[in-house]
């Protein structure tokens, strides 16, 4: 059995939207009914298009979102589980720890009115991890040299950096805690293509050296491909598929990972114009559409869509094998026998 850093179990996430007139309080379910388990010390992706419940699905396991039903369990090194729907103040305090953020955008994840050395150690000085001034100082330089920031710049302000400079900024704000498990959310979309390979290298060379757990959300497949040992695709706060990324891309069982597959731009001329076009737009998550809500944009559904729920999700462990043995038939996961005729990726 996988050793799972996080156990996600039935998770729903909702959001009071008001109340409607003479009736009921209506929510928007950001996360509706995810069940995922996390190996410890893998690099794990998600994948999908805004709006899709990401970001929350982060947040849910950092503690930072309410959990409106199911559990989210945090194993951390020294084997103290933490259940994240039923925290008190005392684990609450230690569980952050053990888990931390890195933000999309690092323009806006950095007071300017600070320097780098004030921001990397804050955390230890709010959680009060070190003793005296000096050992604040030793661990920011430590963790500064091992982000490949230049010491000597430590008293500079954000505003001297580049993007990249102010990322690894934050990385090192996030690692200075030590610890387990870490959410990179879109934390290198805002950046140029040559300084987001230096990054994800790093996040990379910092998981391997740590031992860390990296939940890395992403809208980019061809990221992702780059540095996760395991996708899950999301689609209007369900995960509709689970796979290691070469089984994901070499035999999508979705058609929504299938056309977000098909969109990564290509330098092959004969492949322009050969990304599937999903008609519409997602639906909204206060309204979903039953059965699989996919059904409303995918050019292969049937009457059956309209009624079950898509199971792709539920029939691939974390590792891509089929849960309970063989694997079915593609009709019986996407109710729909156009899924048998599924073309490879390209």
């Amino acid at each position: 059995m996988t050793d799972a850093a996080i156990r996600i179990r039935d998770l729903e996430v909702h959001y009071p939207l008001g109340q409607r007139f003479l009736g009921r309080a209506e929510v928007l379910k950001a996360v509706a009914g995810i069940t995922l388990d996390i190996p410890r010390g893998s690099f794990f992706g998600l994948v999908g298009e805004s709006g899709s419940g990401k970001t929350t699905l982060g947040r849910a396991t950092l503690a930072a979102a309410p959990i409106s039903k199911g559990s989210v369990a945090v194993t951390d090194a020294q084997g103290e589980i933490f259940d994240l729907a039923h925290l008190d103040r005392d684990a609450a305090r230690r569980f952050r720890r053990r888990a931390q953020l890195i933000f999309q955008d690092p323009y806006a994840a950095l007071s300017p009115r600070m320097t780098v050395r004030d921001i990397i150690a804050e955390p230890l000085e709010v959680m009060k991890l070190c003793k005296t001034r000096d050992e604040v100082n030793h661990r920011v330089r430590e963790i500064a040299t091992m982000c490949r920031l230049n010491v000597e710049h430590l008293r500079r302000f954000p505003h001297a950096f580049s993007g990249g400079q102010r990322q690894r900024i934050s990385i090192a704000r996030a690692l200075v805690t030590n610890p387990d498990y870490i959410v990179a959310d879109e934390s290198v979309a805002a950046l140029d293509v040559s300084i987001q390979a230096d990054i994800l290298n790093l996040l990379k060379q910092l998981q391997h050296d740590l031992g860390l757990t990296f939940l890395f959300i992403s809208h980019d497949l061809s990221v992702v491909a780059h540095s996760c040992d395991h996708v899950a695709v999301m689609y209007l706060g369900r995960i509709v598929e689970v796979a290691p990324p070469r089984r994901l891309f070499a035999a999508p069982r979705h058609p929504y990972t299938r056309a977000l597959i098909s969109a990564i731009p290509s330098l092959d001329p004969d492949d322009r114009g050969r990304a599937e076009r999903l008609e519409g737009e997602i639906p909204s998550p206060a309204n979903p559409p039953s059965g699989c809500a996919f059904h409303t944009r995918c050019p292969m559904a049937r009457d059956r869509c309209r009624a079950v729920l898509s199971r792709v999700g539920a029939e691939r462990s974390a590792d891509g094998r089929p849960r309970g043995g063989a694997q079915p038939p593609p009709a019986r996961l996407c109710g729909g026998e156009g899924i048998a005729r599924m073309a490879r990726f390209r």
